[in-house]
């Protein structure tokens, strides 16, 4: 396996590529998981897809993180991201993406990103960084946090974003997804933006949902 800052998981796509690049989705789990825990919800995505799933660089009960968390403001549900560990977070898991873009032929035109939670919010802070790198975005009950969400890039117009929440969710309130998604929307990205009735993890509706947008993103 091809030497990447972050270890990752590789999912070649099922159909053939005759030698061409192909499009990929970089999976980003949450806090406390590992690059397998997502791998299921990314067997439900179109099989021409590569697969490139990372792992957190720090050690967590059990599993990984992305980042330490400011609870200054009073709990995991009002959390951020601690601002200097996000930042090298965020290099980190770009470093991934050129290297796994290297090593595994990946067509630059048609990358995504799917995450879920500090996933997700790494997934969207990177879009607003870098929205002409990323084809589509999907952030899973994640949000914008205050490092980025003042962030004004002038090429987001028109990116698709899906933005999923639940509206049980106790760990990332479900208007605080609805927050990204309003600030994506007015900086003119495409978005979609779905609550369930659901807590703090994928439901099936929620996985259709994802499924039928990265189809559509990808046609």
């Amino acid at each position: 396996m091809p030497e990447l800052p972050l270890e990752h998981v590789h999912v070649r796509p099922d159909e053939p590529t005759d030698g061409a690049p192909a499009p990929a989705v970089v999976v980003l789990h949450g806090r406390g998981a590992d690059e397998r825990d997502l791998l299921p919800v990314a067997a439900s995505l179109p099989e021409s897809l590569h697969v490139v799933s990372l792992r957190a660089p720090d050690p967590l009960q059990g599993g990984y993180t992305w980042y330490d968390l400011d609870l200054s403001a009073g709990g995991l549900h009002q959390s951020q991201p601690d601002p200097a560990d996000f930042e090298r977070s965020l290099r980190l898991v770009e470093d991934a993406i050129a290297g796994a873009v290297d090593a595994y032929d990946l067509d630059t035109d048609r990358l995504g990103l799917l995450g879920f939670s500090q996933g997700a919010i790494t997934s969207l802070s990177l879009l607003l960084e870098s929205p002409s790198r990323y084809a589509w975005v999907v952030g899973l009950h994640g949000y914008l946090p205050d490092s980025h969400g003042a962030l004004e890039p002038s090429d987001v117009e028109g990116r698709r974003v899906f933005v999923g929440a639940g509206d049980d969710d106790q760990v990332i309130p479900a208007h605080r997804s609805a927050a990204a998604a309003d600030r994506l929307t007015a900086l003119g990205a495409a978005v979609t933006h779905e609550t369930y009735p659901t807590g703090h993890g994928i439901g099936r509706d929620e996985l259709t949902d994802v499924v039928a947008f990265v189809e559509s993103s990808m046609s």
